[in-house]
């Protein structure tokens, strides 16, 4: 009966976290005869706590019949660019470090993180995206920095 259970809520969970992100694009990168072909696909998000400034993932998809299952486990490699898209703003005191996007990559364990820093001596935001795993992350990441340009941000 737990099993059952685990197995009706995980999959929503599972999507969840992706439910801030919009689907820009993709490409296929291996034909796969069976199930979808693995791709690299790009993803935009709007950071939660600063107007003005949208980052764009890229990332790898497994195919075939696990990654169609979503029971594949997704490589550790992204890419980040985040860029001003309008004035930069913010209702709240910024941290200087603060998770603000996660992703699972695998169905248990795995996630792809992205980081916002703040450095306000240069007046810059910083975003870092990285996996890491319950044993074993990985040391591949990708940072982009965003100038603030002279918006006034309250920082924690």
């Amino acid at each position: 009966m737990k099993l059952k259970h685990f197995l009706a809520v995980t999959p929503p969970l599972l999507f969840a976290a992706s439910a801030f992100s919009e689907p820009i694009g993709e490409v296929d990168t291996a034909f796969k005869l069976f199930g979808p072909d693995h791709k690299i696909v790009v993803e935009a998000f709007d950071d939660p706590k600063v107007a003005g400034v949208t980052c764009y993932v890229s990332r790898s998809k497994a195919g075939g019949f696990t990654g169609a299952l979503g029971l594949a486990e997704e490589k550790s490699e992204s890419s980040i660019a985040c860029r001003q898209v309008g004035p930069i703003s913010s209702t709240v005191a910024i941290p200087k470090s603060e998770e603000v996007f996660s992703e699972n990559r695998s169905i248990l364990f795995k996630k792809l993180r992205i980081v916002r820093m703040v450095d306000p001596a240069r007046q810059v935001l910083l975003y870092l995206t990285y996996t890491d795993k319950l044993i074993d992350g990985s040391p591949k990441n990708s940072l982009t920095a965003v100038p603030l340009n002279g918006a006034k941000l309250q920082f924690k």
